[in-house]
């Protein structure tokens, strides 16, 4: 029998919103929120960091056998919380969430966590250029990739609304047999 949920990635450039819609979906929903750069800090699934971004550099395998050893590739209701989506395979994703923002919020934001010099300046010109919207849909279906806004707190309640929409067809979608046979 497949999943009983889907499993989402929200993703999007620091700064966007990633792990306010992650924590609100995943409560909404009773998912549960995965956030990769914490599980990278946290089980050490990293060889230290790019001191010129401040960034970690992820051991992607370990991370994605930690990953896989979850229940999260057999029975869904995660939401994958990264800035970048094509590590995850696409048979354990159902639906890719990429969050954009205007650029003169995402400077505000970027620059009150205190980023500046190069990290700022490759932030902006990620979003600028799309890229992690690109990475989506170069990964992924393009049916399972939707592109959010993220630029205020209404954008957040709509994208919810959106999301919990999406996981109810999801789920009518997607009944296994066994649920099916079970109701004749």
């Amino acid at each position: 029998m497949g999943r009983q949920n889907p499993n989402i990635v929200i993703t999007g450039t620091p700064g966007v919103g990633k792990t306010t819609h992650a924590e609100q979906i995943a409560r909404s929903l009773g998912f549960t929120h995965m956030s990769i750069n914490q599980i990278v800090k946290d089980e050490g699934f990293h060889e230290g960091k790019d001191e010129e971004l401040g960034s970690w550099i992820v051991d992607e395998d370990k991370l994605l056998d930690h990953i896989e050893a979850t229940p999260l590739p057999s029975t869904g209701g995660y939401i994958l919380d990264w800035h970048a989506c094509d590590l995850f395979p696409e048979r354990w994703i159902d639906l890719v969430v990429v969050l954009r923002c205007d650029t003169t919020t995402l400077y505000d934001r970027l620059t009150a966590r205190g980023y500046k010099g190069k990290k700022l300046e490759e932030n902006m010109d990620a979003e600028i250029m799309q890229v992690l919207l690109e990475e989506a849909r170069e990964s992924y279906r393009e049916e399972i990739v939707v592109e959010l806004r993220s630029d205020g707190v209404e954008d957040v309640e709509g994208n919810l609304e959106r999301v919990e929409e999406w996981v109810r067809k999801w789920r009518e979608e997607n009944r296994g047999e066994g649920e099916e046979e079970e109701e004749e």
